[in-house]
């Protein structure tokens, strides 16, 4: 439904959007008893979520541009002005469907690619992109269209504030909040449809919630979000607590979030979720359209069921029930939102053969998942998944438990390839996907591994900013070869070599892990902290975080010297504080500043660092003439590369001319 349908309802507006969603339940519970639905064909779908960067790998602000120069039916908007979507066409589950879907993807990504390309940016497929900013993630890199604005107005209303708690634990931990919504719009994804009968579909539906874990394991490619490495898959637990609107108070009652695993398994029909989804979440849109839906079956007519739709779109279940009409006639859909972006659209279909194989073939093998795992395994398995991977060891059925690789290898690799040639897929692409997942099963490099692992070696040569970078650059780079992500290189340094820091932001080189002190702490304090971990500066923070002053080396020097002093005297003197020494007033720089703007302050003042804070005047970080050497050393590095292959193309040109003479 476009975006111009939906409307932020008033709340005058409630009762009657709920009457008519109630309606639309009655409507699809009457459809299905007439048993009017498609059946005959079996169609798969996908939708393509991209991330579209600068020249400098950071997130570009260009989807509308973008979309306008492409000027194609099949590419859209997402919540954020750096992100886009592909709707790919529905093609048969039969034959070559895999392979063409794969190369239709291929085809539209590449004309995207081509208008990115005129509008100075790339396109990349990625869960979350690694060098996404909190700065990034403010109200005007919202898409501006009346349903992304209503949306986020809705979250905001329903949490009672606009700040939202971001608290995720991994091998590092992210705790911070953020002032919007806009976290969401980090997370991309591989959407995968698989159109299913009626009669079928509560028995589809568990095995798709039985199958997330393993399916989700083996294609992780979302470790690292804000320079934290988080979960194999941080995109499942920021999509949740970006849009969660419960708060916490001081009794036990459960409730449920609107990104949602889910809470049992379906027993009969699609309507047990519209139900439950109706009972559990508010309505939060609404649609300028309306329609007669039980009056349009009672005549034979197929309806829209456009209140139903939309309150389905704001409930984000990972596996979501669909029900969708294409020219005239109803069908039925599970939409699996598990999987991520990328790395490669060949990766990525080995990803959707996987689970569409499994969705085909596990009831042959086991008819009623209900009957061999118990639902909270299942959750289980999925929640483990998306912390560690191809790391997790699965519950699995009838009580066993195999490590991730072992589950693949020994029994789904094989099930899917089964469930595929039952649907009559080609052999030739069956083989082909299934050879990808098994070298990523036996390499247990998934794109979250190959990120980690490159950001681990990074990190040992260089900052944490250009890690970032290099990793980006790398993904895209390598996501146009022809490798699947199990064959990749790790991301070097060498992937720094188009990188213009002089354009980038104090937030990219600020360090963020700080040393500081309150103006009553002695100063003996300050040299120690200095000296054990060799600093020059120490920020001075009040009780509610705010900088209020900075103590410099210079000021221990001057503390020690006078101490000295008074001893070779035969003084003694009371021990100062830091607020007797500190700087009160000292020059600071925010975060959206540019890092030139940093570089000339330091050099105009005469200064060594730069406390960085927000409007408030909390401390963020803090940037030192150690960073502006790094900015500085890059660009030195980059001019003399620049000259190495000018002089290289010159000699090249000699040689090829001498050549020609002979």
């Amino acid at each position: 439904m476009g975006s111009e349908k939906v409307i932020l309802p008033k709340k005058e507006e409630l009762k009657g959007l709920m009457i008519d969603l109630l309606d639309d339940v009655r409507a699809l519970d009457k459809m299905l008893q007439a048993d009017v639905f498609e059946k005959d064909t079996i169609r798969i779908g996908a939708e393509q979520e991209l991330c579209l960067v600068d020249h400098n790998w950071k997130p570009a602000m260009k989807n509308l541009d973008i979309l306008e120069a492409l000027d194609h039916d099949l590419f859209t908007t997402e919540l954020a002005k750096f992100n886009m979507e592909v709707n790919v066409d529905p093609l048969e589950f039969k034959g070559k469907c895999l392979s063409q879907m794969e190369k239709n993807i291929s085809d539209l990504l590449k004309m995207a690619r081509a208008k990115a390309k005129e509008q100075g940016t790339d396109i990349i497929l990625t869960g979350i992109l690694p060098t996404i900013r909190k700065g990034d993630l403010v109200m005007d890199s919202l898409t501006p269209f009346k349903r992304y604005k209503a949306l986020v107005t809705s979250i905001a209303k329903l949490r009672g504030k606009e700040e939202l708690e971001l608290n995720i634990l991994g091998m590092d931990e992210l705790r911070t909040t953020h002032n919007s919504p806009l976290p969401e719009a980090c997370n991309t994804g591989f959407q995968v449809h698989l159109q299913v009968k009626p009669e079928e579909f509560a028995r589809k539906y568990n095995i798709a919630q039985a199958i997330a874990g393993p399916a989700l394991a083996i294609a992780t490619n979302s470790p690292i979000l804000f320079g934290k490495r988080l979960w194999h898959e941080t995109r499942i637990a920021l999509f949740q607590q970006a849009i969660d609107v419960r708060t916490a108070g001081d009794n036990l009652r459960d409730r449920s979030a609107r990104v949602m695993f889910g809470t049992r398994w379906v027993e009969n029909s699609i309507l047990e979720i519209y139900k439950e989804d109706i009972m559990r979440f508010r309505v939060l849109l609404g649609s300028s359209e309306k329609e007669d839906a039980i009056g349009k079956v009672e005549r034979g007519e197929t309806p829209n069921l456009y209140a139903l739709g939309i309150h389905n779109s704001t409930v984000y279940r990972w596996n979501r029930p669909c029900y969708g009409v294409s020219k005239g006639i109803p069908h039925l859909r599970i939409e699996n939102r598990v999987l991520p972006s990328g790395p490669t659209v060949k990766d990525e279909m080995a990803n959707a053969a996987l689970w569409l194989g499994l969705m085909n073939g596990l009831e042959d093998h086991y008819p009623d998942v209900r009957q061999n795992m118990a639902f909270d395994r299942a959750k289980a398995n999925f929640l483990k998944a998306c912390r560690n991977g191809m790391n997790t060891k699965f519950y699995w059925m009838n009580g066993s438990s195999y490590y991730a690789s072992d589950l693949l290898i020994n029994e789904l690799l094989p099930i899917a390839k089964e469930g595929l040639l039952k649907a009559n897929v080609d052999k030739r692409d069956v083989k082909r996907y299934m050879d990808i997942l098994e070298g990523r099963a036996k390499t247990a490099q998934t794109g979250s591994q190959w990120m980690l692992n490159s950001y681990g070696k990074l990190l040992k040569e260089t900052s944490q900013e250009e890690a970032r970078v290099a990793i980006t650059s790398s993904i895209v780079k390598q996501q146009n070869s022809n490798k699947a992500v199990h064959e990749w290189e790790l991301a070097s340094l060498d992937d720094l070599e188009d990188w213009q820091p002089t354009e980038l932001i104090v937030e990219d080189f600020m360090q963020t892990e700080l040393f500081t002190v309150e103006e009553d702490d002695i100063i003996p304090l300050v040299a120690d902290i200095m000296d054990w971990q060799t600093l020059r500066y120490v920020p001075v923070e009040n009780e509610k975080d705010e900088l209020i002053g900075l103590v410099t080396s210079r000021h221990i020097r001057r503390y020690l010297l006078t101490q000295y002093r008074n001893l070779q005297k035969g003084k003694t003197t009371e021990v100062p504080t830091v607020k007797e020494l500190m700087i009160t007033n000292p020059i600071t720089i925010a975060p959206r500043d540019s890092i030139t703007k940093a570089i000339d302050l330091m050099h105009d003042h005469g200064i060594g660092c730069l406390p960085v804070v927000d409007d408030q005047k909390h401390l963020l970080g803090i940037i030192t003439e150690k960073d502006y050497m790094k900015v500085v050393g890059r660009l030195t590095y980059q001019h003399f590369q620049t000259k190495m292959k000018q002089v290289a193309k010159k000699q090249t040109k000699k040689v090829a001319k001498k050549a020609s003479k002979k």
